[in-house]
């Protein structure tokens, strides 16, 4: 069985990075850095979303599906900086190979992970394989947008098309799925600079848990799972949330229901 990656990044603005690109003073706090960011974003496309390479991650949320199991958690400690967790990611790539899973992933976390990676010198040849090492990459690799080892299921709900894209928040829910709790993406920068990164990291887990859900959905609409089958699926994902007890997921588990 290859093992299923389901994984979400969370980011906030890259201050030190937007200082250095506009020589900015040490003196301007990272409030007023990231709001003139915004400010230069909107002036020029009308949205106050920086691009990839001016985002920071912060959390990094897992789903592994593998042998008899699977489980959902947030990459590193804490305390650990941005390339220990982006070095984790594709050290993980490289330990499994995984079949990877995500939303909207091709057009924003994985490129964001690529810039963040190249920053900090982070080597990951497993995940750059085009055939270079193992053939069978040349025609199915995580690169391709049109290639299955890397699943963006937003991008292939949609056929490809970017007009038809969707919400993970909306497409859940309409699932019967629990949806986004309690916070989303545009509230992570001020969560982050009130020191509620454990939240953050609860956040993007629970995304990971929809995600992985919707997944199973999809490998049951394109006939890779049968109906019997996809109810055992589920049933792991409950088995697992009925172990934990950690807030989000008794949270997770009563929006859910039976």
């Amino acid at each position: 069985m290859t093992p299923t990656l389901v994984f979400d990044i969370e980011t906030i603005p890259d201050v030190a990075g937007l200082r250095r690109l506009w020589a900015l003073s040490d003196d301007a706090s990272d409030e007023a850095v990231a709001e003139l960011a915004a400010q230069r974003r909107r002036q020029a496309t009308g949205s106050d979303f920086l691009p990839c390479h001016l985002h920071r991650v912060v959390a990094i949320s897992c789903a592994l599906r593998e042998r008899d199991g699977v489980r959902v958690w947030s990459l590193g400690a804490p305390g650990d900086d941005e390339a220990e967790l982006v070095r984790r990611f594709f050290d993980g790539i490289g330990k499994y190979t995984p079949q990877l899973v995500s939303w909207n992933g091709s057009g924003f976390d994985l490129p964001v992970l690529h810039y963040r990676a190249l920053f900090h010198g982070v080597a990951a040849p497993r995940y750059w394989d085009q055939g270079e090492d193992d053939r069978d990459f040349k025609w199915n690799n995580y690169l391709s947008r049109f290639h299955a080892r890397h699943t963006d299921l937003m991008d292939v709900l949609a056929g490809y098309q970017n007009r038809a894209f969707a919400p993970l928040d909306e497409v859940a829910q309409l699932c019967g799925l629990p949806g986004k709790l309690g916070m989303d993406g545009s509230k992570v920068w001020e969560a982050w600079r009130a020191g509620r990164l454990q939240a953050i990291r609860d956040y993007c887990e629970t995304d990971v848990a929809n995600t992985y859900l919707l997944w199973l959905r999809f490998q049951r609409m394109r006939g890779a799972l049968g109906a019997e089958a996809h109810d055992r699926e589920v049933a792991l994902l409950r088995a697992f949330l009925a172990e934990q007890k950690a807030a989000h997921w008794r949270e997770f588990a009563e929006a859910w229901g039976p």
